[in-house]
């Protein structure tokens, strides 16, 4: 089990639930339109939020935006460590750097101690695109050794100040690189582990690769927070992230649809059926199971596993549970009392 730490309310590692995060792309500076942009993501479902923090101007609006919004506050520090000092002065939750390039050994013990003293946790940000040149001639490249060394390469340096209130990510622009690098971290440290591929393009690709990525490292049980990158609103980030965290039945107290991909025995619209009903189940807050069929070859036989579902057949359909028939209804109808009975659970 990994080591907890604390972003402001949310607890990260050591078994708490896995988190979701988002990132703003508003300007920091402009304190009302990140501030609106953080409460649709909250709304969402977002539990915690990091901004850019690109100079002092953004550093001096961290107070006002921490003010106005419920979530935990990441800042994103690159290069310049007194913008991480004005950070924690202003009450941020948490800290993203790259020790690598803020600027010296008594630069990152001036961040470690702020942040110590204010008990603000530290994210090491590794990534394939910003590598120390001697570890890119070591191994020829952006490889997951080459980004696990970096990570090290950050702690030994944080740990040398007697800080060790540290999240680590190593995160590349490829799938098979990024799946690889935090398996090896997660079999020789203990830090909580940030989740995520970078770069991953727009919507679409974007989730596949997050979908690959993540998912595939939570069902080794590698990962503690999690961030999809998406060339997108930031808004699509949190609903990547919950589908994920759902395919997996990781998502708490959301509903797992199941559905069968239709066949020439389907004599129901089903593909319109089952987005009907999922629209539907997000206003649902229960973990359970719902399967839309389209024929009673694949209705409570197949789908038996489920809470309750529907079968669709030639102007009727079954209702059942847990596999068993509750009853025959028209088709207009299957929805509807689909509902009925989830209300019921």
């Amino acid at each position: 089990m990994t080591k907890q730490i604390m972003a402001g309310s949310v607890a990260v590692g050591g078994g708490a639930p896995v988190s979701i995060q988002s990132m703003t792309n508003t300007p920091t500076a402009d304190v009302a339109a990140t501030v609106a942009q953080i409460r649709r993501l909250e709304e969402a479902g977002c539990q915690i939020v990091r901004i850019a923090v690109p100079d002092m101007q953004a550093a001096r609006a961290v107070g006002a935006i921490k003010e106005q919004i419920r979530i935990p506050l990441v800042v994103d520090i690159h290069f310049d460590y007194r913008l991480a000092l004005e950070c924690v002065a202003a009450g941020c939750d948490k800290v993203r750097i790259n020790p690598g390039n803020i600027g010296g050994e008594e630069k990152v013990r001036a961040v470690a101690l702020a942040c110590r003293a204010r008990g603000i946790p530290i994210r090491i940000g590794v990534n394939g695109g910003s590598l120390e040149k001697p570890i890119l001639a070591r191994y020829g490249g952006v490889t997951p050794q080459a980004l696990v060394d970096s990570a090290f390469g950050h702690i030994a340096l944080l740990e040398k100040f007697d800080f060790t209130d540290i999240c680590v990510s190593l995160k590349s622009s490829s799938v098979q690189t990024t799946m690889a690098a935090y398996k090896l971290m997660s079999e020789q440290s203990n830090y909580p582990l940030h989740l995520g591929v970078t770069e991953t393009g727009t919507l679409r690709m974007g989730t596949l690769k997050s979908a690959i990525g993540i998912g595939g490292l939570l069902a080794q049980g590698i990962g503690d927070t999690l961030r999809v990158s998406l060339a997108a609103d930031p808004v699509e980030e949190i609903r990547a992230a919950k589908d994920i965290l759902a395919a997996l039945g990781m998502a708490g107290d959301r509903p797992n649809l199941i559905s069968c991909p239709t066949c020439g025995r389907t004599r129901i619209d089903l593909i319109s059926l089952a987005q009907q009903v999922e629209e539907r189940l997000a206003a649902v807050h229960k973990p359970i199971t719902v399967a839309v069929m389209g024929c009673a070859v694949n209705g409570p036989g197949e789908a038996a596993a489920a809470d309750v579902g529907i079968a669709g057949g030639d102007g009727e359909g079954l209702l059942f549970r847990r596999g068993q028939i509750v009853k025959k209804v028209p088709q207009e109808e299957l929805v509807d009392q689909l509902f009925a009975m989830i209300e019921e659970l």
